[in-house]
């Protein structure tokens, strides 16, 4: 664990007594690789959010962080990294950094992270918690989600915090073979999240579950 870490994780408005409430929280809903928990265990998600929203930032719930995005849902997050983990991946491209949580337990987890961000507030905002953490094993990249990272191509795993309607090409071609891509797809009626396992030319799609996503938009935005 970052000595960084390690040093701001008793700080705000938090305990570990309210940590290991959401631990067994996920726990009881189906949350089993220790590797995830102990994650969620020791990385202060107070810090990514707004202060007057501290509080709740323990509880299983998505919150707001400005620009019309949202920080995931807990579950949801160690649900993905769960999926993603079970290819033991060593570079993983993530789309959609956010305010930086889900980039956060990734490096955690893997050696390498590359991440995109289309809004540059919160790439920027990203950026300042990671490195707050000091969490030297990530890339970070201002750019369009829909067409990867391909100068870092190819992924072991990439992993999606938003929803497009279709699969975007230029990320399964951007997939190692014996990779896989984890990913929510539909519209705001209906979205399930997926895996995509590539073997060779050939790419089979698993449903998971329903979930509720914001929808994965095309370019950048500079506001």
């Amino acid at each position: 664990m970052s000595r960084a870490i390690n040093e701001l994780q008793g700080i705000g408005m938090t305990s570990q007594r309210t940590r290991e409430r959401l631990v067994q929280r996920l726990r009881e809903q189906g949350i089993g690789d220790h590797r995830v928990l102990d994650v969620f265990r020791q990385l202060p998600r107070h810090l990514f959010v707004d202060e007057a929203l501290a509080h709740r930032a323990y509880e299983d719930t998505a919150l707001p962080i400005g620009n019309h995005q949202t920080l995931s849902q807990p579950y949801i997050v160690a649900r993905m990294t769960e999926l993603l983990l079970e290819v033991e991946p060593q570079r993983v491209l993530e789309v959609g950094s956010g305010c930086g949580f889900q980039t956060a337990v990734l490096a955690m987890l893997v050696p390498r992270v590359y991440t995109i961000e289309r809004i540059a507030a919160l790439h920027q905002k990203a950026r300042c918690h990671l490195e707050t953490l000091r969490l030297r094993n990530i890339m970070l990249h201002l750019g369009d989600g829909f067409a990867g990272w391909p100068l870092h191509a190819p992924f072991d795993a990439i992993l999606v915090t938003a929803a497009p309607r279709e699969i975007p090409q230029p990320l399964l071609q951007q997939l190692a073979d014996g990779g896989r891509l984890v990913i929510p797809v539909g519209g705001d009626d209906k979205q399930m999240l997926c895996t995509i396992d590539r073997q060779g030319s050939e790419y089979r799609r698993r449903e998971i579950e329903p979930v509720i996503f914001v929808p994965m938009l095309q370019g950048t935005s500079h506001r």
